[in-house]
């Protein structure tokens, strides 16, 4: 039976798609489930919806009172520029790769599963910041029932492969799979669309799954280190892996190729900085804030700045590459370049 969902519930599952903060995502799945048409066609549907609320309320009230939930969030409320998880089979070395690029404490080893929970850090790119969620092992002997809930909230995944491992593709296919059964694609087009257009499936109603997220993926082949020709050994992985994602060659142990990783994101995500300052004061140069291609005009500045901003927002002037003239009177619709920097007037 069809859902024949309402123009309120496509509305709510919009916004959902476009959230980011997870107390935000909840709002809007519990707008979902109030206007949602209640029938036979949408039984399964509202029953996703009521488990979905009840996890995510459940991890973002915290531990329960003697105990009964504890441990680690399964949910990350999202930082930076973006927020990119790190995901690969067992002994990967996917969290050594963590802890060098953003000096976290997250535990490495050599046996699998080393890592049980979501452990988050930053990787500084000059003065932009990377939110690194490095994730449990993915293998079928390991299950993770909450992983596509916690996938949710990312904007990309690095998919790390020990490219010394012979079976390597195997695991490339393996990880691939098991994530499908979570609602997650790995997807090899970049730069990342924006969030709320990032594609979804239907489902067998025919109606678009909004839960299903398709994420942009680098593939992070590690462990160059232990190969004689690991460019080679790559171009053999590059050509059969399917799709073909974009190849990095790195070591976590002798940092080879680790630098290159935050200019990579930078230009794949197809970001600027856009710096803002008050009136008679200098710019706020080590506190940019990061647009998308095609989200990047003084209005989408003033509405990262404050709501009110964004609705007071009379002209701005701006210095920097895309205008004529530095300290130029523009309007919200002015399209911003890198490192320009802005001054609001309400």
């Amino acid at each position: 039976m069809p859902a024949n969902l309402s123009p309120e519930y496509k509305a709510a599952a919009d916004a959902y798609r476009k959230a980011r903060d997870p107390q935000e995502k909840l709002g809007h799945l519990r707008e979902m489930l109030s206007v949602i048409p209640k029938h036979k066609g949408t039984d399964h549907l509202q029953a996703d919806l009521k488990r979905r609320i009840k996890e995510l309320d459940e991890e973002l009230s915290g531990p329960k009172r003697g105990g009964a939930r504890g441990g680690p969030a399964l949910v990350v409320r999202p930082e930076g520029a973006a927020q990119v998880a790190l995901i690969g089979p067992p002994n990967s070395g996917k969290s050594l790769l963590h802890s060098r690029l953003t000096g976290s404490s997250a535990k490495s080893g050599p046996y699998p599963h080393t890592t049980q929970y979501p452990e988050p850090g930053m990787l500084r790119w000059e003065d932009v910041l990377f939110q690194l969620i490095d994730l449990p092992a993915i293998s079928a002997e390991h299950p993770l029932p909450w992983l596509g809930s916690t996938l949710q909230s990312a904007d990309a995944c690095l998919l790390v492969v020990d490219l010394a491992d012979p079976d390597c593709l195997q695991h490339v296919e393996s990880v691939q799979a098991i994530l499908d059964e979570r609602k997650v694609g790995l997807v090899a087009e970049w730069p990342a669309p924006a969030r709320h257009d990032r594609g979804t499936l239907p489902t067998q109603a025919g109606e678009e799954d909004v839960f299903h997220v398709r994420l942009p993926t680098l593939l992070v082949a590690n462990k160059s280190d232990l190969l004689a020709h690991p460019e080679t050994d790559l171009e053999a992985l590059a050509e059969l892996e399917a799709p073909h994602f974009p190849v990095l060659l790195v070591s976590a142990r002798s940092g080879h190729g680790l630098g290159g990783i935050g200019e990579w994101l930078w230009r794949a995500f197809g970001l600027v900085r856009i710096y803002t300052k008050a009136p008679g004061k200098p710019a706020l140069r080590d506190r940019p804030f990061t647009l998308r291609h095609g989200e990047q005009t003084v209005g989408d500045v003033a509405r990262l700045v404050h709501r009110d901003m964004a609705q007071a927002l009379k002209y701005a002037r701006v210095w920097g590459t895309s205008v004529a003239a530095d300290g130029q009177h523009v309007g919200r619709d002015h399209v911003l370049a890198d490192r320009d920097v802005v001054e609001l007037h309400a």
